[in-house]
Formats: structure tokens, C-alpha cells, sequence
């Protein structure tokens, strides 16, 4: 049962998120291009966001290349530059831990923001205050796995890390064993992970793709107020 389990939830579930995340991502913007922004509410609360967001982009930004290159970099390029798996696991600890630390300060700073500021609250959707408490979790889950990193600082775990992602990627049939003996911890690391990619296309994060300069030439016109809202006109009465 526990390996059955272990299969759906890191050998196929990983390849429902990507699937969800691509088509997801790309109908949302062929059919949804209005939707397609941050939707800022920075006139509502200024100074909490501007830390906050300061704090949280900066540290994700780092976290995120981080995980990309750390885990979907060939083992081999790794070993042909002479970086050894123990240097590895500390700079991901080191660096990761002072991101991550930023990145949930930051994070902190906007769910008490978007939950406890009554008009942002109240221009909030479901969806926004559920994503933002995700990565909340999902922050605080990947400073948890520290401790148990520094137990393993001949980085044996993080190239278990390595070879399941690579494997996900090359659509190795065995990749979920490779993860089978990992720390609860960085088990449910992973599973929040591809959850958050699985609700991408459902979320404001969808504004991480965009380029500002595309709106420059976006064709149309975006609607900011119903045509029923708009109050009525005045008529002059001819004479």
C-alpha cells in the first residue's frame, strides 16, 4: 500500500500538475487575457505590501532558481565543475535557509495583510487569500526540511532529489523510488510543491509569466466597470 501510494502521489500525480499547469496556463490566456494580472492591491495598504512583497518576491526568486538549477542540472555537470554533492547540500542550505527566511518573513507580512486589513479583505477572493497561504505552508515546510538536511551533509538525500526530478522529466518509470525512504517532511514538501503547480493557472500567480511590455500591443480594451454600473447620463430636454 505504502509503495502503491508512494507511485500515485510521486510518480503520476507529478505529471497531472505539469499537465494542468501547461494547458491550464496557456486556455486561461487565449480565452481569459483580462484575468492575466497581479491584481495589485497596493492604493488599498501601501507600506505593509511594499515589505512584504519586497521580502517574499526576492527570497522566492532566489529559492525558485535555486530549485531549478539544483535539481534539474545533470548530476554530471555537477561532478565535471568540481562541485562535490557535500558542497552542494550546504550551499543549498545556506543559501535556501536565508531565502527561505526572507521569503516567509515577506509572506507573513501579506497573509496578516490580505486577513486582517478589512479592505483588503473584502476585495480579496477565495482564491487569493488560499494561494497565499499555501506558500505560507509551503515556506515553512522547506525551512523544516533544514535540520534534517544538516544530518545528511555528504548530500546523499539531495541527489535523491536529483535523480526523482530528472527522472519525472525523462519519464523514468521508476522515479517515485527514489523518494520512497524520504523524510515525511520533504514528502509533503513535494506534494504541496506540485500542488501549487496544479493551481497555477487558477491563481493570480499566473502574472510570474508576463513580460510588461506585452501589454504595450495587447489588443482590445479591458473593462474595469459593467456597462450597468456606469451612472446614467444627463439629458437636456429640448426646448
Amino acid at each position: 500500500m505504502a509503495a502503491y501510494l508512494n507511485t500515485l502521489l510521486f510518480g503520476i500525480y507529478p505529471y497531472i500538475a505539469l499537465v494542468v499547469l501547461v494547458v491550464g496556463t496557456v486556455l486561461r490566456y487565449d480565452r481569459e487575457p483580462y484575468t492575466w494580472r497581479s491584481g495589485s492591491s497596493q492604493l488599498l495598504r501601501r507600506k505593509q505590501l511594499i515589505w512584504g512583497s519586497v521580502l517574499f518576491h526576492v527570497g522566492v526568486l532566489v529559492i525558485f532558481v535555486g530549485h531549478l538549477v539544483g535539481l534539474l542540472t545533470p548530476i554530471a555537470v555537477f561532478d565535471a565543475i568540481g562541485i562535490g554533492h557535500g558542497a552542494k547540500q550546504l550551499l543549498a542550505v545556506v543559501a535556501g535557509g536565508i531565502a527561505g527566511i526572507m521569503a516567509i518573513v515577506g509572506a507573513t507580512l501579506l497573509v496578516h495583510r490580505r486577513l486582517f486589513d478589512a479592505r483588503v479583505r473584502a476585495t480579496s477572493s477565495p482564491s487569493d487569500t488560499m494561494i497565499i497561504v499555501l506558500l505560507w505552508l509551503q515556506l515553512a515546510l522547506g525551512l523544516a526540511t533544514i535540520p534534517i538536511s544538516l544530518q545528511h551533509l555528504d548530500g546523499h538525500e539531495m541527489v535523491k532529489f536529483m535523480t526523482w526530478a530528472q527522472g519525472i522529466f525523462t519519464f523514468r518509470a521508476d522515479a517515485s523510488s527514489y523518494v520512497m525512504d524520504a523524510a515525511f517532511v520533504f514528502k509533503m514538501h513535494l506534494f504541496l510543491g506540485l500542488t501549487i503547480l496544479l493551481l497555477f493557472p487558477f491563481t493570480r500567480l499566473v502574472h510570474m509569466l508576463s513580460v510588461p511590455i506585452r501589454y504595450i500591443w495587447r489588443p482590445g480594451y479591458q473593462v474595469v466597470r459593467k456597462r450597468s454600473e456606469q451612472p446614467a447620463r444627463n439629458h437636456i430636454p429640448a426646448e
